[in-house]
C-alpha cells in the first residue's frame, strides 16, 4: 500500500518483505552489528545486501515469491526490487522502519544485450528502500555491487544512514549514467500486481528472453 499514517506497517513482514524466512534471519545474524547504534546496523546491512547478492537484471521473477527478499538469498542475486526488498526485510528485522520506494529513471549505460532485449533505456519501476534512522527518511539504494561498478567504471553508491544514497548522474569518466524522470512512491510491500501489469504492457517483448545472460560478463567484455 502506499503511504499512510500507521507507523507500524513500516516494521510487519509482508509476503516480498519476508524477514521471518529462515534465510532472511540468517543473512542479519551474520551481518547485523547489535551493539551498534541503528544507523550503524542499517549501514551495515545495506553494504551486505549491495555486495553479497549480485546484481543481475536477467533474473526477473515477476511472481510474488520471484519478488521476495528470501528468494534474492536463495538464488544468491537479484536486481533493484528484490534487493530493495531484502535491505527493507533485513532493516524491519533489527526495529528500523522500512519503506519500498520506485522511481522511473533512464539507465544510459547496459550491456548491448540488455539493450536490443529491452528495446529502451527507460527502466520502470526502479526499486530503492527509505529508512527511518535518527527521526528522519533517508534513501537507500543496494541494487549494484561493488564488483560490477568497477567493471561498468561507476562510482560505487555509498550509504552513511545520514544522506540519500541514489544514482550517480555521470560515471567516472563523465558519461552520462541514470536519469530519474519519475517517482511512484513508497510501499509497505513490493506492489505486485501493479509491476506485473507495467512490465507486461511496457516490456512484454523482452519478458520471455530473459534467461540465460551474465551480466558481469557482459559489462566485462564490453568495458575491456
Amino acid at each position: 500500500m502506499m503511504i499512510a499514517d500507521d507507523p507500524a506497517r513500516w516494521l510487519a513482514p509482508t509476503p516480498t518483505v519476508d524477514y521471518e524466512h529462515p534465510l532472511v534471519r540468517a543473512f542479519v545474524d551474520a551481518h547485523d552489528v547489535p551493539a551498534a547504534s541503528a544507523r550503524e546496523r542499517a549501514v551495515a546491512l545495506y553494504y551486505a545486501v549491495r555486495d553479497r547478492v549480485r546484481y543481475d537484471p536477467y533474473a526477473i521473477d515477476l511472481s510474488t515469491a520471484g519478488l521476495s527478499a528470501s528468494h534474492a538469498l536463495a538464488t544468491g542475486r537479484g536486481w533493484c526490487v528484490t534487493k530493495a526488498a531484502l535491505l527493507a526485510a533485513c532493516c524491519r528485522a533489527i526495529g528500523v522502519p522500512a519503506r519500498l520506494g520506485y522511481a522511473d529513471v533512464r539507465n544510459h549505460l547496459s550491456t548491448a544485450r540488455l539493450r536490443e532485449l529491452m528495446q529502451t533505456d527507460e527502466f520502470r519501476w526502479h526499486g530503492y528502500t527509505a529508512l527511518e534512522l535518527d527521526g528522519r527518511w533517508v534513501k537507500a539504494t543496494p541494487a549494484f555491487n561493488v564488483e560490477l561498478c568497477e567493471r561498468f567504471g561507476l562510482h560505487p553508491l555509498e550509504f552513511d544512514g545520514r544522506e540519500d544514497s541514489l544514482y550517480h548522474a555521470y560515471d567516472r569518466a563523465g558519461r552520462q549514467h541514470m536519469e530519474y524522470l519519475r517517482y511512484r512512491g513508497e510501499f509497505a510491500d513490493v506492489p505486485v500486481a501493479a509491476i506485473r501489469a507495467d512490465f507486461a504492457s511496457f516490456y512484454g517483448h523482452m519478458l520471455d528472453s530473459l534467461g540465460g545472460g551474465d551480466f558481469h560478463a557482459e559489462a566485462a567484455r564490453e568495458r575491456a
